[in-house]
């Protein structure tokens, strides 16, 4: 494998006399060379990353840039993609496609793999790219699931015919919550637009963010005339 120290100098992102300065560094601070060249300023995250990532023959994404499949996502819990700040961006030829900062990381590829039950591929991404996007895509998946719970009860306790269920319900019943989240997550992510989708079996929620369309959720299909009526 090709060291970190000569892939930086054939991509004529630091020179020797600056590479040298930094394996002294290292010695001091007893960090990795490429934390060291990030920190005292020779190099950004983002090169880095894409550094590391030639380093060990994986692919560099641009995260911000990638429309993040929001069914890759659910395959793995949020607190596994916090725990090893890595995300599952899409699903291609039956694998599930990891971003991650630290491409060394076994453990993590070897959870994703036990927990989602696909054959795991990898790509890098920086550090910070990984956690804006963990924030964006996961953050809401224990209220969403706590919100469809909530529904089910409710359309379990009456009668009444589904369509009208959302129409009938409080302020602060689940619909009205779910609808509130979705505006609110809206406006956090700068979305231009919310597109709510009705599939087969469930409803598809994607924001435009920057042009480009990113499923934001999967919600039960039995709210699907209380969501589009507000």
């Amino acid at each position: 494998m090709k060291q970190l120290g000569d892939i930086l100098l054939d991509d004529g992102l630091v020179t020797e006399a600056q590479l040298m300065a930094a394996l002294d560094e290292q010695v001091i601070r007893g960090e990795s060379l490429g934390r060291v060249l990030v920190e005292i300023g020779m190099l950004t995250e983002a090169q880095l990353v894409r550094a590391l990532a030639n380093q060990v023959g994986m692919q560099f994404i641009e995260l911000g840039d990638y429309p993040v499949d929001r069914n890759a996502v659910a395959m793995v819990p949020s607190s596994l993609c916090r725990r090893y700040t890595v995300l599952p961006i899409s699903i291609i030829e039956g694998y599930l496609i990891l971003a991650m900062a630290d491409p060394g990381n076994v453990l993590a590829v070897d959870d994703a793999h036990t927990l989602s039950r696909m054959p795991v591929q990898t790509v890098v991404a920086t550090r910070d790219d990984l956690m804006t996007a963990i924030d964006r895509f996961c953050r809401a998946d224990e209220e969403i699931d706590d919100l469809a719970s909530a529904f089910e009860e409710s359309v379990e306790s009456t009668d009444a015919d589904l369509s009208r269920v959302g129409d009938s319900v409080e302020d602060d019943a689940p619909i009205v919550r779910f609808v509130n989240l979705l505006v609110t997550q809206a406006i956090q992510d700068r979305a231009s637009d919310i597109h709510i989708e009705p599939a087969e079996k469930d409803l598809r929620v994607r924001y435009r963010i920057d042009g480009v369309l990113h499923e934001m959720q999967r919600a039960p299909k039995q709210i699907q005339s209380g969501v589009i009526s507000r």
